[in-house]
């Protein structure tokens, strides 16, 4: 994934708070995924402003980790939700 591209959720995707199951979820039209702690701080920094590169670069000072690390897993799990249609990706 390039990391000058800007990950967006397109319309009718939200992130939730499931407070019966105290977790977090992406809701989509007829679909949902439960979230862990990892994509969920990846999926809170997606506001369609930030690229990758900068949300990469938060996540890894805010949690002391290897920029390249944090490049890899994000850029990993936002390409499997693209496929699977839960988020765009704008160039």
């Amino acid at each position: 994934m390039d990391p000058a591209a800007i990950p967006t959720l397109p319309r009718g995707v939200r992130l939730h708070r499931d407070r019966v199951r105290d977790q977090w979820v992406l809701l989509a039209p007829e679909r949902a995924v439960t979230l862990d702690a990892v994509a969920h701080a990846i999926l809170s920094e997606v506001d369609g402003t930030h690229s990758l590169a900068e949300i990469t670069e938060t996540l890894a000072a805010r949690y002391a980790a290897p920029p390249e690390q944090i490049a890899a897993d994000a850029a990993a799990f936002l390409q499997a939700l693209h496929a699977r249609r839960f988020l765009d990706l704008s160039p």
